[in-house]
């Protein structure tokens, strides 16, 4: 699975597996034991054809939010180690969701100042680098950044459920989200304290 820090779950990526006829094979079901409880997959490997599952011909790049990339890759069972199908090239897929990202979800968000994305950039470097020398120094500037997030969460939230309510606008394209995933977002930093 691929993930995006801002857009989540909302816009997880993974390679999606295609049958010869260009069809999306449905969810693998697993029974792993006599419970209740059974597994699903639709990782591309699973669709093998091993016990009469169906068998993957190609791949293609899928997003939860329902998009799929247009291009197929064809798949040489062959070459994928059964024992280990990650060491699988699936870079054509991950590079067509990552444009997905960008030109369909990131385009479309309201923009974040450059000044600003540059300089959450330099302070995600500098974190990462104070988590690996300074682990302490890391969290109290966490704590920092918290103390932001709950001082203009709630505010920020509230004015723009207000601003959407006027113009009678749609959140989700502007958080580059799902409707209800929008306001699951502006819900949560509203309940900040």
């Amino acid at each position: 699975m691929w993930e995006t820090g801002e857009f989540g779950r909302a816009h997880q990526g993974r390679v999606g597996a295609l049958l010869a006829d260009g069809s999306e094979p449905a969810p693998l079901v697993f029974d792993i034991g006599s419970s209740g409880n059974v597994h699903q997959s639709s990782d591309w490997w699973v669709y093998s054809g091993e016990l009469n599952r169906p068998v993957a011909a190609a791949l293609r790049a899928a997003c939860a939010c329902g998009w799929r990339g247009e291009t197929s890759y064809p798949l040489d069972w062959e070459t994928v180690d059964r024992q280990d199908p990650d060491f699988y090239d699936t870079s054509g897929p991950h590079t067509d969701w990552a444009r997905h990202i960008r030109d369909d979800v990131e385009a479309h968000a309201v923009p974040v100042p450059a000044d600003l994305a540059t300089l959450l950039d330099q302070v995600a470097q500098q974190v990462e680098r104070l988590t690996d020398d300074e682990p302490l120094a890391a969290i109290r500037v966490m704590a920092m950044l918290e103390h932001i997030v709950k001082d203009n969460g709630p505010l920020a939230a509230q004015m723009a459920q207000a601003d959407a309510e006027e113009d009678g606008t749609d959140i989700g394209p502007g958080l580059g989200l799902p409707t209800a995933d929008a306001r699951q977002r502006l819900l949560h930093y509203r309940l900040l304290r």
